[in-house]
């Protein structure tokens, strides 16, 4: 069957575009040819940085006709329903339809249509520049004198050339004539713009991609970008270093090349002196370089650097690395300047002294200068939330509001995990069960944030509102206006240098974590509390105002920041009743108030379920155990991870199943306004399988109940399973329906109390099974 090549060559596309926009291209293109009548067996799209290709394989050569009988009104029917009718078929005149008999229906109108079936070549030059005109770029442009015109093509860089074939492998394929603004569409391409710019022409795809091959356009980007790792990991390594990967990067490069070339430049040792992070962005958002270390060495940056050219140079690149090596001079010391002059007084000291006495700042210290710089220019956070240093205060007093309880839920070596160690990331380990893994500490391993002391619960909250004082001072610092990814991160580094204790330091960058799913969780109390301090007065103050998510649009992140404390109270194995720190929280904000509270418990729920439903956990299990007055995460958690394993033994399985049916006859006869006696009447027993399951439902409430106020939920499971063989007995030997009123009423009160026991653990009717 044939085979169709495309191929849209233009300037250089902006690497963040073009595996989107080749994806975008295979989409239009297949589902034209699919909507046409065409079928075909494999698509594969391709991009370097001046062309998009596409390659699909087994294309039908031409549509099938179509046969069809669109069936019309009665032939008694008002003009006005056959004028609809020749319109939808497409008919000229009624006498081009056929009448059609119907034994019950009568006459009616049919049109017989035929559509002959059309070559593959006349479909594709119909589709192709109605694509071309209609391509979803996020940005384009009109160029030459034809720009002028009304209607003229646009592209995201100028369009110079387009090559369409279309034939079996064993035929000469033939091109698919069209043409769009001037540009008519033929077999030809061209090579690299530098190293082989004369024209190639092609005949199917193999030909395609071993002839720009040969002109040094390597066409597959994965390809591209394979050669970019292997070869930058072999010079590093050949310079007794290691690469520093970086596949966002790796990405962004892979679309900047046709011919990649790793080549090595370095830099002057001094500058290694600013922190490894600002050096590594420094050279990787200004010249798209991957940066090295010494080989066994976990966060030091040696002074060399890969780069990646176009060309293949005739003295190896070395003027290529040299040239390079004196912009990443350039912006090194720019990066230089910033990081000094952070730890600098800043020059409107003298104006900062009413911000340094409201939040009790020491203006000796370069971070609390900065600190009282964010105050004194009332740097909005919201319009309606106030200034950043507003938000700082309501931070502040929610983390001292927080710490003794972290200080007291966190054990004191989890104490002593002050967080991340600067320079090492951290990814979870597979976990077993949701167990295992939502009530697990994650992190690295971390830094002793306080010696071989724990700290007093008065002096973790003290460092606390240190720590959230200076938790948002980074943001005037000079380093951070220009890499704002490094927030928290510098933050930290100027704390430490300033003297201030590890703990507040290491707060300072994890009260923004964790950012994602995979981003670890702080686990020092410090961090915790102002980790929750500022994600609870964030969606406190966005729930006040009435900003909250909307379908897809989030614009403040706040899904993040509630699965964020999700995380952070769950794996921490920290108890704490959202609702009371939802209304302290709210108590800042004008509109806040019950609806709100309870809109946010609701809000947290979801997430709840999303992070549990991530972690293994069963949808129904966890829909049974949350009520809408749930506010404590971590007994929902336990809850569904007790009810879980109960659930998978023999008699978790047939108490559920007789719960459910004592349910559901409660159920039925409570839609039917059956009377329900309101207590239990041993006096009107008349089976001895009433008289046990009485028993047994008495113990199994009474010593549930104790566990659960001891949150011991597998006791609960335990003392709940007690009921299963009466349960069973009960079903097997007792008619609930009786024909005396009385008795049926005390049996299904019996029933009732059956729900309720049960229902101290979780809502039974909602578990599939």
């Amino acid at each position: 069957m044939p085979d169709l090549l495309l191929e849209l060559r233009s300037e250089e596309i902006p690497a963040r575009m073009q595996r989107k926009a080749a994806g975008d291209l295979r989409k239009m293109l297949t589902d034209g040819l699919v909507e046409a009548g065409l079928t075909y067996e494999a698509a594969r799209e391709y991009w370097t940085p001046r062309r998009l290709t596409l390659d699909i394989r087994g294309l039908t050569a031409r549509s099938k006709d179509i046969h069809e009988e669109i069936k019309g009104p009665s032939t008694t029917a008002p003009e006005q329903a056959v004028q609809g009718f020749l319109r939808k078929a497409g008919l000229a005149a009624i006498a081009e339809a056929h009448v059609h008999s119907d034994p019950k229906k009568g006459d009616f109108y049919v049109a017989h249509i035929s559509k002959p079936g059309r070559a593959a070549e006349e479909i594709i030059a119909e589709l192709v520049p109605g694509i071309i005109r209609g391509f979803p770029w996020p940005k384009s442009m009109r160029w030459g004198p034809a720009s002028a015109k009304p209607g003229s093509l646009r592209w995201v860089r100028p369009l110079q050339s387009i090559l369409c074939t279309f034939g079996p492998e064993t035929e000469e394929p033939v091109v698919v004539d069209f043409e769009i603004d001037g540009i008519r569409s033929g077999n030809v391409t061209y090579g690299h713009r530098f190293l082989a710019p004369g024209q190639i022409t092609v005949r199917r795809f193999d030909d395609y991609v071993s002839k720009l091959e040969a002109a040094k356009v390597v066409l597959d980007a994965d390809r591209r970008k394979e050669i970019i790792l292997a070869d930058a990991r072999n010079l590093a390594f050949a310079n007794g270093l290691d690469l520093v990967e970086d596949e966002g990067l790796l990405e962004e490069v892979s679309g900047l090349v046709e011919w990649p070339v790793v080549l090595m430049g370095e830099f002057e040792e001094a500058f290694l002196a600013i922190p490894a992070e600002v050096i590594r962005l420094t050279i990787r958002a200004n010249q798209k370089c991957f940066v090295t270390r010494p080989q066994g060495v976990g966060d030091v940056l040696s002074n060399r650097f890969i780069l990646t050219a176009n060309i293949e140079a005739k003295d190896g690149g070395k003027e290529i690395a040299h040239g390079n090596g004196k912009v990443v001079r350039a912006r090194l010391s720019d990066a230089l300047y910033f990081w000094t002059t952070d730890q600098g007084d800043l020059p409107d000291l003298g104006q900062l002294d009413a911000s340094a006495k409201k939040f009790g700042l020491d203006l000796k210290k370069p971070l609390d200068q900065r600190m009282a710089r964010l105050d004194h220019l009332g740097v909005t956070f919201h319009a309606k939330l106030g200034t950043q240093g507003e938000r700082v205060e309501r931070i502040k007093r929610l983390a001292e509001e927080l710490a003794p309880i972290m200080a007291k839920s966190i054990s004191p070596l989890e104490g002593e995990m002050a967080g991340r160690p600067e320079g090492v990331v951290s990814h979870e380990a597979p976990a077993s069960s949701v167990r295992d893994k939502a009530l697990r500490p994650v992190g690295p391993t971390p830094s002793v944030a306080f010696g071989d002391i724990s700290p007093s619960r008065g002096e973790i909250t003290a460092l606390a509102g240190r720590a959230a004082v200076l938790a948002k001072a980074d943001l005037t610092t000079e380093v951070v206006g220009e890499f704002p990814e490094l927030q928290g991160a510098m933050g930290r580094k100027y704390a430490l240098l300033q003297g201030e204790q590890p703990s507040v330091a290491a707060a300072i960058e994890e009260h923004y974590k964790p950012q994602g799913p995979s981003d670890y969780v702080p686990s020092d109390p410090v961090s915790v509390a102002v980790a929750l301090g500022d994600k609870l007065d964030t969606l406190s103050g966005f729930w006040a105002i009435d900003e909250k998510p909307t379908g897809s649009k989030d614009p403040y992140a706040l899904r993040r920041a509630a699965l964020g404390v999700v995380r952070i109270l769950v794996e921490n194995r920290i108890q704490l009743r959202l609702a009371s720190l939802f209304a302290s929280a709210g108590a800042r904000y004008p509109g806040s108030g019950a609806d709100q509270i309870r809109d946010l418990l609701a809000f947290f729920h979801d997430r709840l379920k999303v992070y549990l439903r991530d972690q293994g956990a069963r949808h129904d299990l966890i829909d049974a155990v949350i009520a809408p007055q749930s506010d404590d995460l971590l007994q929902i958690v336990r809850r569904v991870e007790a009810l879980g394993s109960f659930l998978d033994t023999e008699d978790g399985k047939n108490l559920l199943a007789g719960t459910k049916r004592a349910a559901n006859i409660l159920a039925a006869e409570e839609k039917k306004k059956t009377v329900i006696a309101e207590t239990v009447e041993p006096a009107l027993f008349r089976e001895e399988a009433e008289k046990s399951l009485f028993a047994a439902v008495n113990q199994a409430e009474k010593q549930a109940g104790e566990a659960i106020q001891n949150e011991d939920f597998s006791a609960a499971m335990l003392a709940l399973s007690a009921l299963r063989e009466p349960v069973d007995s009960f079903f097997e030997h007792v008619l609930v329906n009786d024909e005396d009123n009385a008795v049926r009423a005390n049996r299904l009160a019996l029933l009732a109390r059956i729900r309720g026991a049960t229902g101290q653990v979780a809502d039974f009717s909602k578990i599939a099974g």
